[in-house]
């Protein structure tokens, strides 16, 4: 049993130390998308995309994600307290790669370009949130009060991580549901957008 002295140093120690982000591990994969005209890119993405689990249909990016938590308890006489937590997230983001063909039409690339970013922007945004929860989730761990036990303490963790995974899932998908009903129109917002960079010299016709 850790003697009192050397626990409450190690407390100090810990609550003197600033509070460490989330370790975040992030890959990317892609998959090959074929097709000339914007109807043969869009049957590609449909065939070829991954499959999400949350709507068992294929898009045209996602992001797997994967928590881990690893937690240090100190106990005492009376109690057994958190003084260590680190949580890492791996993520994989898989994005579509077209092969574009040699003379593809300045529109059809001008529109996979644009789509292609947003499609990026998006799949990063979903790592984003994934890391601030896993944040979010070190800081819940390493404040929570202390126990009697160690294994109160253990069901403790368990209770905090089974809450902030089901926020983290609840705000993944509330984005998806925002992103979704604003598609069409950010398109066109940003296709505008490149149109007129271009236009203005601005951007390099692709």
């Amino acid at each position: 049993m850790m003697k009192r002295p050397l626990l409450c140093a190690l407390v100090l120690a810990m609550a003197a130390l600033p509070a460490a982000a989330a370790t975040l591990v992030k890959t990317y994969s892609y998959f090959p998308v074929g097709g000339r005209t914007l109807d043969d890119i869009e049957t590609q993405l449909t065939k070829h995309g991954p499959r999400v689990k949350s709507t068992g249909m294929r898009h045209p990016g996602a992001t797997q994600m994967a928590f881990t938590t690893h937690v240090g308890y100190a106990e005492n006489a009376t109690s057994c307290r958190i003084v260590a937590a680190t949580v890492t997230v791996k993520v994989k983001v898989i994005l579509p790669e077209w092969r574009r063909p040699r003379k593809a039409d300045a529109g059809v690339r001008l529109f996979w370009d644009t789509l292609s970013s947003d499609i990026k922007r998006h799949e990063e945004r979903h790592v984003e949130i994934a890391k601030n929860h896993a944040g979010a989730l070190e800081n819940a761990l390493k404040a929570s009060y202390p126990q009697k036990t160690c294994q109160e303490a253990k069901a403790k963790a368990a209770e905090i991580t089974a809450a902030m995974l089901a926020r983290h899932d609840q705000d993944q998908l509330r984005f998806d549901r925002v992103e979704s009903v604003n598609f069409e129109s950010r398109i066109i917002r940003l296709l505008r957008y490149r149109m007129e960079r271009i236009e203005n010299g601005r951007l390099p016709p692709t």
